[in-house]
C-alpha cells in the first residue's frame, strides 16, 4: 500500500488517509439521495424515470469514478453526479426543451465522450497552461467562499425572504424567485439550527487544537448531540428494503442511452439537430470547467499537484503526470454515470472537505469509493448523519481555502477586477464555471482597456468566446 500510493512522498499516513477519505464520503453523501428525487422528475406518467434505478445508478458511478481516481491518478478527489447538472438534465433538457430522460441520457454520454476527446487530444492541459496566475488564485478563493457559503446553506444558518409576485412556482414544486430576494441570519430557535452551531464550535475548537481528525470527530460528536435534540431520528436504521427492486430497476436504465428511445431517436428529427448539439455543448463546457477548476483551486494550494506534476503536465506527452490521469479520469466518469442512468458525473468540489482533513492520495478516494457502494446496503444508517453535521466541516474548509487570495495584488485593478469576479460569481451563482467564465471576460476587457491584448493566450480567447456563446444558448433555450 505504501508503495502503490506513495504515502510517505506524499508526507501523509494510513490513518490520515482513512479519515480524510470518510470525511469526504460524508460531505457529499447527500447526493445517493438528492440525485434520485432529482432525476426522478425528469420523468413523465407514460415515461418514468424509475427512483431505485437512479439510486444503484448514482451509487455505482460514484464509486466507480471515485476509484479510477484514485487507483489511475493517485489523487484524493471523489466523484458523483453534479449538483446543477442533475438540474438542468430534469428541469431544462427534459422540462423546458422536452426531451425524454433517454434521450438526455444519450447527450450526457456524447459529453462525456467528448470529455474524452479534449483530455486525449490536449486540449484541457492548454486551457490550464492558459489560465493566468492571478486568475487561478482566484479560483482557489473563490471555491472557499463557494464550499463556505454550501455549508452555511447546508447548515439552516439563512433564509431567503421574497416579495409577492417576484417569484415562479414550477410544476415539480421548485420555487425560482429574482435578485429581490434578500438573505437573512435565522433565529436560532429551532433544534436544526442549534446542532449545527454546536457542530461548528466542536470542530473550530479541535482544529485549532491540533486534535488529529479533527473534522470526521466533529461530525460524528455533532450527529451523537443530534440524538437527544431529536435532530437524528434513530428508527431509521435497518437495511434497505427495496435493494432487490432497486437492482430490478436498473435494467430499465442500463445502456437505454444507446437504444431506439435514446442516441437512435437523438438524431432522427433533423430540424432538432441544432438544438441537440447545443445543448450538449451546454453540457460540455459546464463539465469541464467545474472540474478544471476543483483540480486547481484545491490542487495548487495543498501541493497535491505539486511544481514537478505542473512542469510534467505541461511539458509531458502521453499521461505522465497526475493532474493528466486525474483529468482522463474525470473525463470517463460521466459516460460510465450515462450507460448506467445518471446525469453528468464530475469531480466533487466536496473533495476539498477531505483533502482539509490532510488527504494527499488516490487511498482518501479509493476509502470514499468503498464507502459508495456500502451504502446501498447501509443507506438508512448513512442517511442519519445530518446535513447540520457535515456543513460545519464544510465552513472550516471553506475557510482554509481562503488563504489562496493573499496571493493576489487586490491593490492592482488590473489584477484585482477578474479575481474578484471569478471568486465572488462562483459562490453567488453557485457554479465554479460561471465564476471562470466571469473571470475570464473580465480578463479580457481589462487587458483589452490596458492595450496588452498580447497578454491573452489564444486559448483564453476561445474559451471566452465560448462561455459568452454558452450564454446566448442558455438564454435561447
Amino acid at each position: 500500500m505504501e508503495k502503490f500510493f506513495k504515502l510517505k512522498e506524499n508526507k501523509t499516513d494510513l490513518s490520515t488517509e482513512l479519515m480524510a477519505g470518510i470525511t469526504t464520503f460524508f460531505a457529499m453523501a447527500y447526493i445517493i439521495f438528492v440525485n434520485p428525487s432529482m432525476l426522478s422528475l425528469a420523468g413523465t406518467a407514460d415515461n418514468p424515470m424509475p427512483t431505485g434505478a437512479i439510486f444503484l445508478a448514482t451509487i455505482i458511478a460514484s464509486a466507480v469514478g471515485t476509484l479510477v481516481m484514485g487507483l489511475f491518478a493517485n489523487v484524493p478527489y471523489a466523484q458523483a453526479p453534479g449538483m446543477g447538472l442533475n438540474a438542468f438534465f430534469t428541469f431544462t433538457v427534459c422540462g423546458a426543451l422536452g426531451f425524454t430522460w433517454q434521450q438526455a441520457l444519450a447527450m450526457v454520454f456524447i459529453c462525456g465522450m467528448i470529455n474524452i476527446l479534449i483530455t486525449i487530444t490536449k486540449v484541457r492541459k492548454l486551457i490550464i497552461k492558459a489560465i493566468p496566475e492571478s486568475i487561478q488564485n482566484a479560483i482557489g478563493g473563490g471555491i472557499g467562499i463557494f464550499i463556505a457559503y454550501i455549508g452555511v446553506k447546508n447548515a439552516g444558518l439563512i433564509n431567503f425572504t421574497s416579495d409577492p409576485g417576484t417569484y415562479t412556482a414550477l410544476d415539480s414544486g421548485t420555487v425560482v424567485a429574482n435578485s429581490s430576494a434578500v438573505p437573512a441570519l435565522v433565529n436560532f430557535n429551532t433544534p436544526g439550527v442549534l446542532l449545527a452551531v454546536i457542530g461548528l464550535a466542536i470542530m473550530t475548537v479541535l482544529l485549532i487544537l491540533n486534535v488529529k481528525g479533527a473534522i470526521i470527530i466533529g461530525i460524528a460528536a455533532t450527529t451523537i448531540i443530534g440524538i437527544p435534540m431529536g435532530v437524528v431520528d434513530l428508527s431509521a436504521i435497518g437495511t434497505s428494503a427495496g435493494l432487490g427492486e432497486s437492482f430490478g430497476q436498473l435494467g430499465q436504465t442500463f445502456g437505454v442511452a444507446f437504444g431506439s428511445k435514446g442516441m437512435l431517436s437523438l438524431f432522427s428529427d433533423s430540424s432538432k439537430i441544432p438544438l441537440v448539439l447545443m445543448t450538449i455543448f451546454a453540457f460540455s463546457l459546464s463539465d469541464t470547467f467545474d472540474t478544471l477548476g476543483t483540480f486547481i483551486g484545491t490542487g495548487r494550494r495543498t501541493g497535491i499537484f505539486s511544481a514537478e506534476d505542473q512542469k510534467a503536465l505541461e511539458n509531458g506527452s502521453g499521461f505522465k503526470s497526475k493532474m493528466d490521469k486525474a483529468l482522463f479520469a474525470d473525463s470517463i466518469a460521466t459516460s460510465i454515470g450515462a450507460i448506467l442512468g445518471t446525469s453528468n458525473t464530475t469531480t466533487y468540489v466536496e473533495s476539498a472537505a477531505g483533502i482539509g482533513a490532510g488527504g494527499r492520495t488516490g487511498l482518501t478516494a479509493v476509502v470514499t469509493a468503498i464507502l459508495f457502494l456500502l451504502s446501498m446496503f447501509l443507506a438508512p444508517v448513512i442517511g442519519i448523519v445530518p446535513a447540520q453535521a457535515t456543513a460545519p466541516a464544510l465552513i472550516v474548509v471553506g475557510i482554509m481555502m481562503l488563504a489562496s487570495f493573499k496571493e493576489i495584488k487586490w491593490d492592482d485593478l488590473e489584477e484585482a477586477i477578474p479575481a474578484f469576479f471569478a471568486a465572488i460569481f462562483m459562490a453567488l451563482c453557485y457554479s465554479i464555471s460561471y465564476g471562470i467564465a466571469s473571470g475570464f471576460i473580465f480578463y479580457c476587457i481589462v487587458k483589452v482597456c490596458k492595450g496588452k491584448t498580447k497578454e491573452i493566450h489564444p486559448i483564453l480567447w476561445v474559451s471566452t468566446g465560448l462561455f459568452i456563446l454558452n450564454f446566448i444558448i442558455l438564454a435561447i433555450l
